[in-house]
């Protein structure tokens, strides 16, 4: 049993027998990428990439599953958990900038033929990358996600203007203005935003790494949210369907798709299932249905554990 004093409230957390997790953060020009290294420091390990506005907490039900022996670093997204936030000026342009994120984490370490396993907005950046660079993709886990989200070119050209002045609005934040909360209203908070996706304790779970207290110096005492604003509207790089096909027209590694059900409430499950068909037509791809909502690795592991462990074995 480990227990940790994070955000002020003392966290406990069960690791199986020699299981180990070391924060980590890896430089970058304009601060740091946080991470939580699970397993052996001295093998390539998994790069394990969050959802949109969560953060490296959504893999701790997780990764205690699999054997002692795996290797996997949970990052937190620039903006997201302990990661600095990008500055003033720069945009989230979601998936465009993971990809280069990604590319700069690999770089960094100097791996190849990285494995990659994402949920939701991380799977869409598992799937980006290993069509971006196919030769240096070895197996990538898409959980409750097929590609970036798809849209129709006529709801992307509409929404721009808003989501650019919304953008510049947050940019302007100041420090009385971000909002404050007691711990267990931040909890409500987080709940009714998820909509059923994560239970309570989860919402726990994810805000050891969502939230802080807020400084001495502000007027306002209690928690804030330390995402960064600003990712309330990345919305701005979406992509069309052809794009998307073509995208996937590319990939060359291992694919293991679990979707959720009910799990997320897709628009459009077509353009999800287009993007399996177009995979396979290049591709090993292992497409499973599971039950669970859309955060399906935090709320229900035991369903998905033993596809991954077969898959990461040699699928």
């Amino acid at each position: 049993m480990a227990e940790a004093k994070v955000n002020g409230h003392h966290i406990e957390q069960d690791l199986p027998p020699g299981y180990t997790v070391e924060e980590i953060e890896i430089p970058v020009p304009w601060g740091h990428v946080a991470g939580k290294w699970w397993g052996p420091r001295d093998k390539q390990p998994i790069i394990a990439i969050h959802g949109w506005q969560d953060n490296a907490g959504t893999w701790d039900n997780l990764i205690p599953l699999l054997p002692v022996t795996t290797s996997v670093l949970c990052i937190d997204l620039p903006g997201h958990g302990h990661s600095t936030h990008y500055p003033k000026g720069m945009l989230y342009y979601i998936f465009w900038d993971g990809i280069v994120l990604l590319r700069r984490i690999v770089k960094h370490f100097k791996w190849s033929k990285v494995t990659l396993m994402g949920h939701s907005l991380g799977g869409a950046l598992s799937f980006m990358y290993a069509a971006t660079f196919p030769d240096d993709a070895e197996k990538i886990i898409c959980i409750d996600i097929a590609s970036p989200a798809v849209r129709e070119p006529s709801n992307m050209v509409k929404t721009a203007g808003w989501g650019i002045d919304k953008n510049l609005e947050y940019e302007n934040l100041t420090e009385d203005k971000i909002p404050c909360y007691e711990y267990e209203e931040m909890i409500d908070i987080v709940c009714d935003a998820y909509k059923g996706s994560v239970s309570r304790e989860n919402c726990r779970v994810l805000m050891r790494r969502g939230m802080a207290r807020t400084p001495a110096h502000m007027k306002k005492q209690g928690y804030f949210f330390k995402r960064d604003p600003r990712l309330k509207v990345s919305g701005l790089a979406m992509m069309s369907l052809e794009t998307a096909l073509e995208y996937a027209s590319k990939v060359k590694c291992k694919v293991l798709n679990l979707r959720a059900l009910p799990g997320q409430r897709w628009e459009k499950l077509d353009y999800y299932l287009a993007v399996i068909d177009k995979l396979k037509e290049n591709t090993d791809v292992q497409y499973v249905e599971v039950d669970g909502t859309h955060h399906v690795q935090l709320e229900d592991p035991q369903n998905i554990v033993g596809y991954i462990e077969d898959f990461l074995e040699g699928y």
